[in-house]
């Protein structure tokens, strides 16, 4: 590999951590916002993006994304239940599972705080080619995919 292409691999890099640390100003803004702390807000995303994918999200799916134990998931279910983000129901295809829900006021919140910068996003990708964001959708799904693998990696054992 040349230096020049060492370098523009190691400046992707440099922006993607940028953006991160940037969208998570943002989340942390809207955490702060609704007395919310990280893991209500990465909680709220999972049943979010379950609903976008056409899937119900139990307690123990929400507990597996967000890497919390049983307890925790019942804590942090109840917390945001009883502070009115989200809602337990009766799974359509199974009455006996309990399905977790966003509440319309915590949509109406979330489209609220981020619904100019997904506006603002969207209209910076009108310069690119249907080919373009086609390589960074797939660069950005293999870039999460290291960072999540990264994310849930036993740490190492201490010396």
């Amino acid at each position: 590999m040349s230096e020049d292409t060492a370098r523009a691999r190691q400046e992707l890099a440099l922006l993607l951590r940028r953006l991160n640390v940037e969208l998570d100003a943002v989340g942390q803004r809207f955490a702060q916002l609704h007395g919310l702390n990280r893991t209500d807000v990465r909680a709220l995303v999972a049943i979010m993006d379950a609903a976008r994918r056409g899937e119900a999200l139990t307690a123990g799916r929400l507990g597996e994304a967000v890497e919390l134990r049983s307890a925790s998931v019942t804590a942090l279910v109840d917390r945001l239940e009883k502070v009115g983000h989200l809602r337990r129901s009766r799974d359509d295809a199974d009455r006996r599972r309990v399905v977790l829900e966003m509440s319309d006021s915590a949509m109406a919140a979330g489209a609220d705080h981020f619904g100019g910068l997904a506006q603002d996003m969207t209209a910076a990708m009108d310069a690119y080619t249907p080919a373009e964001l086609a390589v960074v959708h797939r660069w950005l799904e293999d870039m999460t995919a290291v960072i999540t693998r990264h994310a849930r990696a036993e740490p190492p054992a201490a010396p």
